[in-house]
């Protein structure tokens, strides 16, 4: 039980400072520290992640970063494809989820680190949580208006849908809210700040995880209550700390904490395939 709150807070205080990344830990902490077996482990993951999310997504409303209109958006495609991910992932063998999940982290990890680097205080001054980039015609597809707005217009929304699709699938395949994929989307597709994209990640996180659950539960696998109880319960804890700590950070430290996590997890998960 304590281990299980230990590993639970641990996975709280990723979402709370990047996010996003709770699943990049609850899974191999699932699977190697407490002897989850992978497929049963990405069902109690859904569930701890999705709780713990929703719980941050409030804290980023009360607090005016949550973009409540993208999140919308990209989770509405995100639910939609979430339980076909659901369903590919009970076809794949434990090992292939495995090594595929860690080769994945990778990968995102290289475009953050790169990208944390490119992404100057000039160029993204944030003043209460929005961008203050002066639009072009080259960049983000998703700009803010002079009122502060997102503008969502076609383009954009049909991008953020696009993405909220891949999210979807991969989250309900490897059994993660999806926020390691998200976040890098948002910055990508957008001019969100780090902390408007952890804020608005965490509404996205919590719907597809919800959706993941329910697919299993309907597919008739069981889910473990208790565990994903406990585990929420510790996120919840590590998630205050996150948030305290992210509000002291700046956006590119973050990103490269981010960056940095996945990148070590990723590692040690081939590591003990024998890659």
């Amino acid at each position: 039980m304590t281990l299980t709150l230990i590993f639970g807070a641990l996975v709280g205080l990723a979402l709370g400072l990047t996010g996003g990344g709770g699943s990049i830990f609850a899974v191999p902490l699932l699977i190697y520290g407490l002897g989850v077996a992978p497929h049963a482990a990405t069902t109690v993951s859904l569930a701890a992640v999705g709780l713990t999310a929703f719980a941050g997504a409030a804290d980023g409303a009360r607090a005016r970063l949550l973009e409540f209109r993208p999140a919308l958006v990209f989770a509405a495609t995100g639910v939609t494809a979430a339980p076909l991910g659901v369903a590919l992932g009970k076809q794949a063998s434990e090992t292939a989820i495995v090594i595929g999940f860690a080769v994945l982290m990778l990968v995102i990890a290289a475009k953050m680190w790169a990208d944390a680097g490119s992404r100057s205080s000039e160029a993204h001054t944030v003043r209460a949580g929005l961008s203050t980039v002066t639009p072009s015609e080259t960049g983000p597809v998703c700009r803010y208006s002079q009122d502060g707005k997102l503008r969502l217009n076609s383009r954009c929304s049909a991008t953020l849908a696009a993405c909220g699709l891949l999210v979807g699938v991969l989250s309900g395949f490897f059994g993660v809210g999806g926020g390691f994929l998200i976040v890098p989307a948002l910055l990508l597709v957008t001019q969100m700040s780090m902390r408007r994209a952890v804020a608005t990640s965490l509404l996205v996180i919590a719907l597809i995880g919800t959706a993941g659950v329910a697919a299993s539960w309907w597919l008739g696998h069981d889910v473990e209550w208790g565990l994903a109880g406990l585990f929420a319960l510790g996120g919840l804890i590590g998630m205050g700390l996150g948030r305290l700590l992210a509000a002291r950070l700046a956006g590119s430290i973050l990103q490269r904490v981010f960056a940095a996590s996945m990148a070590a997890v990723g590692a040690a998960m081939l590591f003990t395939q024998g890659i």
